[in-house]
């Protein structure tokens, strides 16, 4: 068997058995076979397309590159979630201790952000002296004792996807279905997960902007989940809004923790309330949906779902006391209200600019090797629909540099629309 043939196979619309996708991700893992052949392989993938069965091959063989997480000695059913990224998308950080609050085990591994969108990691270590790395062991061992983890992705879970999405990510071959839902799903099933909410963000701050897509895409991580034997959930939500108001490491932590106590923005709470019924459902913690929103409530109420974070951020050598005084977080050294520049109904909050502000401020990166400065960011004081007067408040900018903060400036400005008739509010689920 060669590559060359299974690149010719895929270019001519040929179906690519299991033996030949599993040589394939195993060559180029071992690296016998070539970064060039890897990326005509993807190009072909993108033009061509795989069925689901190509597909599921794939995402297995991609999981199966590396070590795979057996979690059924610590935990009856391991629960994951996963969002496909977005602006001021900071749900992880409130969700996993609300369910674990609410007795289902919450173990997640999670990224850092590339370009616009935020990377849960990011936000963490703006908590001095948490800890990112876990070893195998340690995430066991912690899952089994407390009921919640979160650390940073294992190199040894699936380094196929690691190296093959390098590739996609430098030759125009990421928008991909077939390659997203694998990359997706692979790292998913070799972290232990039995059942996983997969929430697709659809909208302009997104990577997938139609609804068609985010379904397409939907449906296919949800049909490779079952043939592979898991139970997957798939929510699709809007982010053509930022997610919440904060937009930024820090800011966002601080949000999270508005919403543990109970407070913050409606839509951020309603988003972590919803995730959480269907993860305590589909974890049999919850006899229903309904049940599973109400044992979440009830953790914020009771204090147990604060609780269970300040228990994770100790576990994990984070310094809790911040977290008792969040003014103590990383602060920006220049604070800056800027101001509606007329009145109206705001028609467009444009998540994608608001992001690409955060990430002018410093935010994100725009490659893995840029540094991140959890203190910047923006917070935004409105939703689609509000009417804003001239001259109140609009978002407020945190930066470390002036002419940082007049570009995001002028970039955010441009994010917002008005009408002089009334808007309709964004729906925060489509399905």
């Amino acid at each position: 068997m060669r590559a060359v043939d299974i690149i010719i196979k895929k270019r001519d619309k040929g179906e690519l058995s299991k033996t030949e996708i599993n040589f394939f991700i195993e060559g180029f893992a071992s690296g016998e076979i070539t970064d060039y052949q890897a990326s005509a392989w993807a190009m072909a993938v993108l033009l061509n397309g795989m069925n689901l069965r190509e597909t599921t091959d794939l995402t297995l063989a991609i999981a199966n590159s590396g070590a795979m997480l057996d979690l059924s000695a610590v935990v009856e059913i391991a629960v994951d979630k996963h969002s496909s990224g977005g602006v001021g998308d900071k749900t992880t950080l409130a969700v996993l201790p609300m369910v674990a609050a609410c007795g289902l085990p919450a173990g997640k591994m999670s990224g850092r952000g590339l370009g616009f969108s935020g990377g849960t990691i990011d936000k963490l270590e703006s908590i001095p002296g948490y800890r990112v790395s876990l070893t195998t062991d340690e995430f066991k061992r912690q899952l089994k004792e407390i009921g919640v983890v979160l650390t940073g992705q294992s190199l040894d879970l699936a380094p196929a996807d690691g190296k093959l999405y390098a590739l996609r990510d430098v030759t125009g071959t990421v928008q991909s279905i077939p390659l997203i839902a694998s990359s997706i799903m692979s790292k998913k099933i070799a972290a232990g997960a039995n059942a996983i909410v997969l929430d697709v963000k659809v909208g302009l701050g997104a990577f997938m902007q139609s609804l068609d897509e985010a379904r397409l895409l939907a449906d296919t991580m949800t049909k490779i989940g079952e043939m592979a034997g898991r139970k997957v959930k798939t929510l699709l939500s809007d982010m053509n809004q930022p997610l919440g108001y904060a937009v930024g490491n820090a800011l966002e932590v601080k949000e999270a923790i508005d919403v543990l106590h109970g407070r913050g923005p409606a839509d951020f709470r309603e988003h972590c309330l919803v995730t959480c019924a269907h993860m305590l459902f589909l974890g049999k913690c919850a006899a229903s949906l309904d049940a599973g929103r109400v044992m979440a409530e009830h953790a914020i109420v009771d204090g147990s779902a604060w609780g269970k974070f300040r228990q994770l951020v100790i576990a994990q050598g984070g310094d809790v006391s911040i977290l008792d005084n969040p003014s103590r977080l990383p602060q920006a050294g220049t604070v800056e209200v800027v101001k509606s520049p007329r009145s109206g109904y705001l028609s467009r909050i444009h998540a994608r600019m608001i992001g690409e502000a955060a990430l002018i401020l410093g935010a994100g990166r725009s490659k893995k090797s840029d540094p991140i400065d959890h203190a910047v960011g923006l917070v935004v004081h409105n939703k689609v629909g509000d009417y804003t007067e001239k001259d109140a408040p609009l978002f407020t900018i945190h930066a470390n540099g002036q002419n940082q903060l007049e570009e995001a400036r002028v970039l955010a400005l441009s994010a917002y629309l008005w009408q002089d008739q009334p808007a309709k509010p964004l729906p925060l689920f489509y399905d």
